[in-house]
Parts: C-alpha cells; structure tokens; sequence
C-alpha cells in the first residue's frame, strides 16, 4: 500500500478516470476475469478476443492486430482462443 494520501478516493470512479488497479491477464476459454475490467493494456501487438461487459449472450468479439496501448472496452473475459496478442493487463477501478 502507498503511503502517500489518495487524493482521489473520494471520488466516485468514472469511465475516463484512470484505473486504480491493474492485473497481468492469463487469456482463457472458460474463467472470467476475477472483476469486470474497465480497460485492457496491450503490451505485443496481435489479435485480442474478449467478451464485453454487456455482450448478447456472452457473446466474444476479436479485434484484429490490435497495436501496442490500451484498449478502452469494459470486459469480462479474455479469451485464449482467437488471442494472439501479449503482454495483456486488466485495468480496474
């Protein structure tokens, strides 16, 4: 834990705040993140399958030869299959 003062924590997180949380992301079929992240970092460009936050039906989504940066979509799950992209890291608030 930091020993600075949050200056923040008495605002309520918000899409366009910056994460409070992040966690390196081991791509997998069946498990869900262990919290909906609000954003992904990529870390080596490829291909990046996720499920979003509100999918119909849990439905994956690939984005194809996604470049090094951040990837501003909520998600739930990051899918091994279909993921050819390194480096990955969940943000959270």
């Amino acid at each position: 834990m930091p020993s600075s003062p949050d200056a923040y924590a008495a605002f309520a997180p918000a899409p366009s705040a910056p994460a409070r949380r992040a966690e390196a992301v081991t791509p997998n079929d069946t498990t869900d993140l262990p919290n909906l992240a609000k954003a992904l970092y990529v870390g080596v460009t490829g291909d990046v399958r996720v499920v979003p936050v509100a999918s119909p039906g849990g439905a994956a989504v690939t984005f194809v030869g996604h470049p090094v940066g951040y990837m501003p979509i909520q998600c739930a799950r990051v899918m091994a299959t279909g993921t050819t992209a390194g480096s990955l890291v969940a943000l959270f608030d």
